[in-house]
């Protein structure tokens, strides 16, 4: 039988004393897996090898001080998301400050209390974690999006443009940045409900028929459901655009008939920049239209289909919106 995988965490601890070392040990071994490194280089070697979770650095060295180490553990793509921990004698604010200034994201004095090292490399850790979290989380949306580009007849492009076009207006009309950027994430999957329609009414080359309109239109609460309900975040924004986003503005629009403000603002801002995209680009069944025909069609349409203030502030981005459709063209 092999022994079962140790899955503690993994900390890299560099100290030039091995005294110092022996002390950390004492203090982390219970819990963690432990690198060890007496010098700057060795403990370069092994945060690119070894990929540690935390490193845990003295200051004071010979060759490369911790400033230095610091320094280029967060140059290097590979080691810049490790979080460092220095662990020093020095104790003027000046040092806790440079440690700061040079990616540190904690600055202990020693000598050390056992119980302030354990609980502050326990935080540091629950911090990566959540971060690898969510990370995760913004995969798995990414690729449940891709997957909805799979069954329907628009191109991968698209999303990618629309996407930026709605955290540019979001930006414009003075959201917050974090906002608009799980919009620009929450965006691409509007369309995941289409997953769900059969291949015979979403690739169908010609006009559908009321029948098929009636399947077609079941796609934002099939969207919504795979979405599922969540109470707030990125995927709640998912669901909501996706169960929205063809509603219009005057109540004529599906699912749920919602008009005016009573549909969401992402949902509200996904509908122009989809619509603008879509008449913008060429589709085996039509011609693109010029940005300003696609911006006329949607001046007539403020108030009807599209938020009326929406669609002003939308106007005035057109400079940017065609460097965006530049940038991912087909």
């Amino acid at each position: 039988m092999t022994p079962a995988e140790d899955l503690r965490p993994r900390l890299l601890l560099v100290d030039d004393e091995p005294t110092n070392l022996h002390v950390l040990r004492h203090v982390l071994e219970a819990d963690y897996r432990l690198l060890f490194a007496t010098d700057g280089a060795r403990a370069l070697e092994i945060a690119r090898s070894q990929q540690p979770q935390l490193v845990v650095l003295d200051v004071m060295m010979p060759g490369m001080d911790g400033y230095a180490v610091c320094a280029a553990l967060k140059a290097d793509p590979a080691t810049a998301a490790i979080p460092v921990i220095f662990v020093t004698a020095l104790a003027d604010p000046q040092d806790e400050a440079r440690g700061f200034d040079t990616g540190g994201v904690d600055y202990i004095t020693k000598p050390i209390s056992a119980a302030t090292v354990r609980a502050r490399v326990r935080n540091h850790l629950s911090l990566v974690r959540l971060q690898e979290l969510r990370d995760t989380r913004l995969q798995l949306v990414q690729r449940l999006g891709r997957a909805a580009e799979y069954k329907d007849n628009e191109t991968g492009m698209h999303v990618i443009r629309m996407s930026h076009f709605a955290r540019l207006l979001a930006l414009a009309l003075g959201c917050s940045a974090a906002w608009a950027e799980d919009l620009l994430n929450a965006a691409p999957m509007h369309d995941v409900g289409k997953i769900g329609i059969p291949d015979a009414v979403l690739r169908k080359p010609g006009p559908l028929d009321a029948q098929e309109w009636d399947v077609m239109r079941r796609h934002p609460e099939i969207g919504a459901q795979i979405i599922g309900e969540h109470p707030a975040g990125l995927l709640a924004m998912a669901r909501t655009i996706a169960l929205q986003h063809h509603e219009k503005w005057d109540g004529s629009g599906y699912p749920q008939g919602l008009a005016g403000e009573a549909i969401a603002l992402e949902a509200r801002i996904v509908a122009l920049a989809d619509v603008f995209d879509a008449l913008t680009s060429e589709r085996p069944y039509k011609r693109a239209w010029t940005p300003e025909a696609a911006m006329a069609h949607i001046q007539e349409q403020a108030g009807r289909h599209f938020d009326p203030a929406l669609a002003e502030h939308f106007q005035a981005l057109l400079p940017q919106l065609l460097e965006i459709r530049q940038r991912w063209a087909d």
